[in-house]
């Protein structure tokens, strides 16, 4: 039985702590944890509790078959949405408003994140496990860029998170291709940093959050601000750059049938506009 109790439910999330140990865990199981308005919200409140002195480390991961699915595509013209003049969704907004928050906050947090990702990561899924510190799969695990297969372009930080994470080559790869990439592969390349078997991948990654916990507080911290002044220096022009792009491509003819032919389960035919 887990030592981690629940601190606080918020509506699609979950904070647990054991001693200086926290775990942020979303919880939208029947959708495989896709992202919504709600996820945004909730997902920025638990990160910034996590930034009490007495938490020493955070583990990001997710209830059920798996880490994230993305954006949830039914929520996408759904009430509240935020739409361009010519009435499709506006994702720039979306971007600024909801997601990348919750990226900022990640970087912000002066102490080790750790990504326990059991099963599917995709699209800003993918990104917000790359955005974290440590990123540890199961066997099972399939991290897939795939905002091409919807007419997009990467968002969430991606960008600048996938090409620091194995160089420009395999970065192309995968954003062109959209192609998921299991858990040895992720290995291989240096897209992960452990995988471990399926069979009690919750309790491994829990010890794995603890002894983080356990760890040089204060040198965690300096690593981390290191790390950031030289990897993701440029974070915010890169976000702003993702968002621009994102909000064009929202507002195309291939993302519109992209979207229609997602929930019809069919193939969508790209026009180039």
């Amino acid at each position: 039985m887990s030592a981690f109790q629940t601190v606080h439910e918020y509506e699609t999330v979950n904070l647990l702590r054991d001693g200086a140990a926290a775990i942020v865990e979303m919880n939208r199981p029947q959708v495989l944890n896709a992202w919504d308005a709600q996820v945004g919200v909730d997902l920025v409140a638990a990160l910034r509790a996590c930034s009490d002195s007495d938490v020493r480390a955070v583990l990001v991961t997710g209830a059920g078959r798996g880490f994230s699915a993305g954006a949830d595509l039914g929520s996408v013209t759904g009430e509240g949405m935020p739409t361009r003049p010519s009435g499709r969704p506006d994702l720039e907004a979306v971007l600024h408003n909801r997601y990348h928050p919750i990226m900022r906050e990640v970087r912000r947090l002066a102490k080790p994140v750790l990504a326990g990702v059991d099963g599917t990561a995709a699209g800003i899924g993918m990104s917000f496990a790359l955005a974290c510190d440590l990123v540890t799969v199961s066997e099972r695990a399939k991290l897939n860029h795939a905002f091409t297969k919807i007419g997009l372009g990467p968002d969430g930080g991606a960008s600048i998170f996938l090409v620091a994470r194995v160089g420009w080559t395999r970065a192309s790869e995968i954003m062109f291709e959209g192609r998921a990439v299991g858990a040895e592969e992720a290995l291989a390349i240096g897209l992960v940093n452990r995988v471990r078997p399926t069979e009690g991948f919750r309790e491994a990654i829990e010890e794995q959050v603890r002894e983080l916990a356990a760890g040089p507080t204060a040198a965690h911290a300096a690593i981390k601000r290191a790390l950031n002044a030289q990897v993701v220096r440029n974070l915010e022009e890169v976000l702003e750059i993702e968002a621009r792009e994102q909000g064009l491509l929202g507002d195309s003819e291939d993302f519109a049938g992209a979207v229609a032919a997602f929930m019809k389960k069919e193939q969508p035919t790209y026009v180039g506009r």
